[in-house]
């Protein structure tokens, strides 16, 4: 949970360089450089233990099904999560019953319950004019959430309890709200006989149950003396947990004290998760993440990200319900590594802000993966003591990069800098020049067997440049240069490119910043401004989203809305394209224009990156089948002209996983690539497809038009006869083959109170319904046509700023529901995350099942009760009211 206390700091500064890309090179190849680079070395020789991915976990992460979406929960392959006890009053969703399920059907394994957290306030304000009387109210409370578990079925095997919170400084502290204002640190005695009653009451009522602590704020030596106390009096947990709110460093540094702790009291050994891990300054960086998950891995053990902002968005991972940023690519690479993990020497061992490393061996697939990152710069990487019978003479690597999006910026895959096949030396060695790394960027290096005929992916990033806003130059009144922001020092802060951002585009004034860019040549180019709104901010509060003014040399105007946060410095990204001829131009963002208008709002303004849309970029996204997450086989690498490494051979039920990228809501062409043997069918986010089945007697390509929800999609391929070859999914918009009808909300048909408004500016046709809910009788109810009965896609454009009072640091932004029913049918709870504004409007995609002809939508909210139906939460927690519906659009889920 949140900690009130100080929290420690550790580590060396760290600052971003702007690369190009990294080069891939043979040992043997390419001019000596003037200094040795830093190695990073990986031995496949050595065998450190199985893969175990226990960095992907997280505190308050899930908000209930749909936020964040299946596919974004299972993508990032969270293994376990740690949220409040249900209908506990500490923050709005994450309750613990509600998310359970979800969570263990997108594949997640435990959800540790935080008992303590039915309880409002922390420190914790439980009722009672003395300790016993205060123990008492909790028990009753304990017991009646077990209870509520016991009713779970098959899901009650997934739940951890965890009984006490920090309870070295809460309710077995020193403080108000504590037992009797005796720290158990220094006389031990109460907590460790509420330990005792707690533990055996848990049990009684459930023989099964598994029981975690004691969940100390750090690893306190007198964690030792519990454990003796534990084993004499047969109330050893199940699980050992603490937090690690220090460096990765601290993380083995524990493990392996705590583990000598076990042999010597003659307990264990004990699974551990450290529940709260990670600072601001680290979530969201790939470069910094990275570098905890080394250690983590390496001791093989679970934890869980912390929870410093809101709920429901996996700790700054997921971005709205369906998206993932930068830190979600990571843990998706992380977790699809395979087999043992092996020993990988960093040229600066176990020192947080330097270049760190985890790498893993699969005999069975013949594949070695790498994820590393923390330094800026050049690096070598080593892999040593490659076996000949597994890759042969030749290796095939593949090298991409995940960089920093920002906290609420969403993420293409992984960049592919290189694809290239490499002769191993004599030494068993091959080196992998790493230059121009970005230290906020992790990266990833799969290595597979070489030399069999395949045809190398083309990089999927051309020229790129990062310009830093307090490089420009800004004319005009309300300037300010805010920094350093997030720092070794400063590891509550956020992560800010450059360490520095400025400020100074605003309402009422005239303030313009001016970046100076030189291009390679003629063309499009891709523009990101990184900025960030305070969404409560008074001057933000009127319009929601800060619109600024770009123009190049003056000219083509362009008006921008800069993404909304729920703090000051939280970082998105607002794209779009510029056309540039070669040589030097000056990119301004300014806050009024002579054509389009002034600002509304106050913003801050970290980078602007511009890329060139090359061939590189605009080539359909490649998703190699080898590199699939694939179940009944294994890749192979002996098929000639394949793309890649190799292709994957599909028995009838085998299958291979694709976490396909769609910029946005809307029509997709998938190319299925293969060599022939047999057919496979498709399915799209658990759907099986209404197509052919994909493939057939000799080599070809299958296209199939689909529709991609914005964000992470999950289509498999599932071997149907014989057996395929897969070689890889190709992916690009498209248009023209699924038709989209649109409709105005204000045009649909409104009941009881809800009303069509004119009061957000950026409703699509200046109109949109609110305030449906409170009751069925205040509903909106759209009719729709389908040209052919099945599923189709009904995309909504709503807005959700609704926020609950808090007693935390943490926002408590509510995620808004509405229930929707087709043609009367029974209705669906649909869950929609914040906005950050009711003027911030996003789309989501529900499936649905339509017949051909005219059907009725219908949108309905009313407050869900607590779990046991009795009773509502009296903290304005749980929503009845839909959110403000713009617009939808109905698109047939796939071509026939």
């Amino acid at each position: 949970m949140r900690s009130r206390r100080s929290r420690r700091r550790a580590g060396a500064g760290a600052s971003t360089v702007a690369a190009l890309a990294a080069l891939l090179a043979a040992p043997t190849v390419g001019p000596a450089r003037a200094a040795e680079p830093e190695q990073l070395a990986i031995d496949l020789a050595d065998d450190t233990g199985a893969f175990h991915g226990g960095a992907s976990g997280s505190l308050y992460g899930v908000y209930g099904d749909g936020v964040p979406s299946r596919n974004v929960l299972e993508g990032m392959h969270i293994r376990t999560v740690s949220t409040k006890a249900q209908d506990g009053p500490q923050h709005p969703g994450a309750d613990a019953l509600e998310m359970l399920p979800p969570f263990v059907d997108s594949g997640g394994e435990d959800v540790y319950i935080y008992m303590t957290d039915i309880y409002r306030g922390f420190p914790y304000e439980w009722p009672g004019a003395d300790g016993p009387a205060r123990l008492a109210d909790f028990e009753a409370k304990i017991k009646k959430q077990v209870q509520q578990v016991l009713t779970m079925g098959d899901y009650k095997k997934h739940v951890v309890f965890v009984p006490f919170n920090e309870p070295e400084g809460n309710m077995f502290g020193t403080g108000e709200w504590s037992f009797n204002k005796v720290s158990w640190l220094n006389d031990p005695q109460y907590y460790f006989e509420a330990w005792k009653e707690v533990y055996h009451l848990i049990k009684d009522l459930d023989p099964d149950a598994r029981i975690a602590g004691p969940n100390t704020s750090v690893l306190y030596n007198q964690v030792k003396g519990f454990l003796q106390y534990a084993k004499a009096n047969d109330v050893v947990p199940d699980v050992m947990t603490w937090h690690e709110l220090s460096s990765p460093a601290s993380v083995r540094t524990n493990v392996a004290k705590y583990r000598q702790m076990e042999k010597d009291v003659g307990v264990g050994p004990l699974p551990i998760n450290v529940n709260e891990y990670g600072h601001n300054y680290h979530l969201s960086v790939p470069g910094q993440v990275v570098q905890w998950v080394s250690a983590i891995e390496e001791s093989k053990i679970d934890a869980d990200l912390a929870y410093w902002n809101i709920d429901g968005n996996l700790n700054d991972s997921a971005v709205e319900a369906d998206k993932g940023n930068g830190q979600w690519w990571l843990f998706n690479a992380y977790g699809q590594m395979s087999g043992h993990t092996v020993q990988v020497t960093a040229p600066h061992p176990n020192q947080q802000y330097t270049l760190q490393g985890v790498a893993t061996l699969d005999e069975s697939k013949k594949q070695s993966r790498a994820l590393f990152g923390g330094k800026g710069g050049d690096a070598d990487v080593v892999f040593k003591n490659i076996d000949p019978k597994l890759f042969g003479t030749t290796v095939h690597a593949t090298v991409q990069e995940i960089p920093w999006t920002g906290q609420v910026g969403d993420s293409a895959p992984p960049l592919r800098l290189a694809d290239q096949e490499l002769k191993v030396g004599a030494d068993g060695a091959v080196t992998l020049p790493m230059t121009g790394m970005n230290e906020m960027s992790a990266y990833q290096v799969i290595l597979s067997p070489g030399g069999n005929g395949g045809v190398p992916d083309a990089p999927s990033v051309g020229w790129r440049q990062t310009y830093e806003a307090e490089n420009a130059t800004y004319t005009g009144g309300g300037y300010s240069k805010n920094g350093p922001e997030g720092t070794p020092t400063n590891v509550g802060g956020f992560a800010t490119s450059g360490s520095y951002n400025v400020g100074g585009l605003r309402t009422g004034s005239d303030g313009l910043l001016a970046f100076d860019v030189d291009v390679p040549q003629d063309g499009t180019y891709d523009l990101s401004v990184f900025a960030n709104s305070y969404n409560l901010y008074d001057l933000v509060k009127e319009q929601g989203p800060t619109n600024v003014f770009l123009r190049v040399d003056g000219a083509d105007p362009q008006e921008l809305r800069l993404p909304l946060g729920y703090k000051w410095v939280v970082w998105g990204h607002t794209d779009t394209q510029v056309k540039l001829t070669a040589g030097k131009h000056r990119i301004t963002l300014a806050a009024k224009d002579p054509d389009l208008g002034v600002t509304k709002g106050d913003a801050i303004v970290d980078k602007m990156d511009l890329s060139l849309r090359d061939r590189h970029v605009t080539a359909p996204a490649v998703y190699e089948a080898e590199y699939a997450t694939l179940s009944g086989t294994r890749p192979g690498y002996t098929y000639p002209g394949t793309s890649g490494a190799g292709a994957v051979p599909l028995a009838k039920g085998d299958s291979a996983t694709f976490w396909v990228y769609s910029r946005t809501d809307g029509e997709a062409t998938v190319s299925v690539d293969h060599l022939g043997g047999g057919r496979a069918s498709l399915s799209l986010n658990g759907e099986k497809l209404e197509v052919p089945q994909v493939g057939g007697g000799r080599k070809g390509t299958d296209r199939v038009r689909m529709f991609l929800s914005g964000g992470i999609n999950k289509i498999t391929v599932t071997g149907a006869s014989h057996e395929l070859a897969l070689d890889r999914l190709r992916v690009t918009p498209s248009s023209g083959t699924l038709t989209t009808k649109v409709y105005q909300a204000e045009d649909g048909t409104v009941t009881g109170a809800a009303k069509v408004t004119d009061a957000y500016t950026f409703a699509s046709a200046g109109k949109a319904v609110t305030d449906i809910g409170d009751g069925k009788a205040n509903a909106l109810t759209i009719d729709v046509t389908a040209r052919h009965a099945g599923r189709h896609a009904v995309t909504i454009r709503y807005s959700n700023g609704e926020q609950a009072p808090a007693t935390h640091y943490n926002p408590d932004p509510i995620a808004r529901h509405a229930d929707l029913s087709v043609n009367g049918g029974p209705a669906r709870r649909v869950l929609f995350p914040t906005t950050f504004h009711f003027d911030n409007f996003w789309e989501l995609t529900v499936p649905v099942t339509l017949k051909e002809g005219t059907n009725r939508l219908s949108f309905t909210a009313a407050e869900l009760p607590d779990f046991n139906g009795d009773t509502y939460n009296q903290y304005d927690q749980r929503s009845p009211y839909a959110p403000v519906i713009d617009r939808i659009a109905v698109t047939p889920l796939a071509a026939k």
